[in-house]
């Protein structure tokens, strides 16, 4: 999830106008962080436009763009911005100065649910930036790739804002979820998982499942929606 904090710096940085948005950028196999990404799957040289890398970051989250961001934005401006702001456990550690012994602990960021959810809650809000910024922003943010776990248990008719994070003992989810009844928000992190699987029996996405499945049903108990049968394959 922190990639959220790394968006908000990058388009902190394009309303000061010291990126712009719909530049054209070059990708380089420097920038390459090893994995499945689609950005990854680039060849040096090939171009693509600044709002795409920040789309893939949040869509898809890719590792790679969100390297390319984090380098655009600086982790000690973005840190700098959450402290500003009042987020006072949220950082990005990786590849920023000062913060290699926190990097050892938490990896390349670190944050709270109380943090995550109330970060999101400003975006929507449009207290981010700027309004039009925010927007930008939450507008990305309800295109996720990833949707088999809380989003799963939405009907997909209704709008969520969100962003999934993953790693070996530790699954994450922040959703905003623009319900008929008003909006609601809920952020779950695991620690020291001891499932480290990547199935989607893991204990920590059942987990994500069950609680989002549990806060839609008690705030929204009269609407008339229920998963299709066989629909697992899909996921």
């Amino acid at each position: 999830m922190i990639k959220v904090p790394i968006t908000i710096g990058l388009f902190n940085k394009i309303e000061k106008g010291e990126l712009d948005y719909h530049s054209i950028l070059t990708y380089k196999d420097s920038l390459l962080y090893a994995g499945e990404d689609i950005l990854g799957s680039f060849k040096d040289g090939e171009k693509i436009a600044l709002s795409k890398v920040a789309m893939l970051m949040i869509t898809t989250s890719d590792n790679t763009a969100s390297l390319w961001c984090q380098a655009m934005a600086t982790g000690t401006a973005i840190n700098e911005w959450l402290s500003s702001n009042g987020f006072e456990n949220t950082r990005v550690n990786s590849r920023t100065p000062g913060r290699e012994a926190y990097r050892k602990i938490y990896g390349w960021g670190q944050t709270t649910p109380k943090e995550m959810a109330e970060l999101l809650v400003k975006i929507r809000k449009g207290e981010v930036i700027s309004p039009a910024a925010s927007e930008r922003i939450y507008r990305n943010m309800i295109r996720i790739y990833w949707d088999g776990e809380a989003l799963s248990q939405i009907p997909p008719t209704i709008q969520v804002a969100s962003k999934q994070g993953a790693v070996n003992q530790s699954r994450s989810e922040v959703f905003l979820v623009n319900a008929p009844s008003g909006d609601y928000v809920v952020c779950v992190i695991t620690k020291n998982q001891k499932d480290e699987s990547w199935t989607n029996t893991n204990e920590g996405y059942q987990l994500l499942r069950n609680v989002s499945k549990t806060v839609w049903e008690h705030f929204e108990p009269k609407f008339k929606w229920e998963a299709p049968a066989k629909r697992d394959k899909w996921y």
